[in-house]
């Protein structure tokens, strides 16, 4: 498993390589530009050259970039399902350049209307975007449900890949806080094991290949999206034990979304901790 974190690109690509190294990072996630701007950061190909380099010379073997949290893809407002597919765009075109694992989406939401029409337009949108980039992947993170927010199921992940014709381009997140708090119980080996197989089942298991590792600070079934430093919430150590330790998971960009102790991010006792948890797992696995 490649065991990361969330970091800054402050101060260049490049410079979110030298913060996961620092935190002894095997995958890292970045956002593009401000998660909360439409505006987009002019990167160029020095940029993109640099930060090849900057990987190419660390143990950092995955990098993930998760698009602008204003994205709706599945909007019935054709000025946010312009701007959306333009920053989806941007976002694989950085991806494309700097050889990112994927790009990490929250795929959109219903708001109060129906969800069928709107995981039609959110496909739609997928379309274009990959139609318009070369080969960086499109991950759609299963969400935890609250409103009318799309991907709150397997069900639903299937449904958006089918929307958007089954292009092998397109993949999945799942995030450990957001399985929780929609419903899938991962505390325990065994459960986590169920949940897995259904996901097998209902979208496919060639599909997953990212993982973002929260704790939530809600209870199961809350459709609340509240992470909380791992052991530290509602899924606990035995939970994350688990987890991090799964086999299915062996190989795949594991990022840590957590606070930190002073709210600014995963700290790198946050991913010792991590790093012992699969340990631990692992040994409870082998008997």
């Amino acid at each position: 498993m490649l065991i990361g974190a969330h970091v800054s690109p402050a101060g260049g690509l490049y410079k979110a390589v030298e913060r996961g190294s620092e935190l002894h990072c095997r995958s890292i996630q970045i956002f593009n530009q401000s998660p909360r701007m439409w505006k987009p950061t002019a990167h160029t190909e020095e940029d993109f050259a640099r930060m090849r380099e900057a990987l190419d010379a660390s143990d950092v073997d995955a990098v993930l970039i998760h698009a602008v949290y204003l994205l709706n893809c599945g909007s019935d407002d054709p000025e946010i399902t312009e701007k959306s597919l333009a920053s989806l765009i941007q976002s694989l075109r950085i991806g494309d350049g700097i050889g990112a694992a994927g790009v990490v989406l929250h795929p959109g939401s219903a708001k109060t209307g129906p969800v069928a029409p709107a995981i039609e337009r959110a496909g739609k949108v997928f379309v274009e975007a990959l139609a318009q980039t070369d080969s960086c992947p499109l991950l759609l993170e299963d969400t935890a449900g609250a409103g009318g927010t799309l991907g709150r199921s397997f069900a639903e992940l299937r449904d958006l890949i089918d929307a958007a014709g089954g292009d092998p381009r397109l993949g999945v997140c799942l995030d450990s806080c957001h399985l929780y708090a929609s419903g899938y119980d991962v505390t325990t080996a065994a459960s986590l094991t169920a949940v897995l197989d259904d996901f097998d089942e209902t979208v496919g298991a060639e599909r997953l290949q990212a993982l973002h590792a929260n704790d939530s600070q809600t209870p199961f079934g809350s459709n609340r999206d509240r992470h909380a430093d791992l052991g530290q919430g509602e899924i606990g150590e035995e939970g994350f034990r688990a987890f991090l330790s799964e086999p299915r998971f062996d190989l795949l960009p594991c990022v840590l979304e957590t606070p930190g102790p002073d709210k600014k991010g995963p700290t790198i006792a946050d991913l010792d901790h991590a790093r012992a948890l699969r340990e631990q797992g692992l040994a409870e696995r082998a008997g």
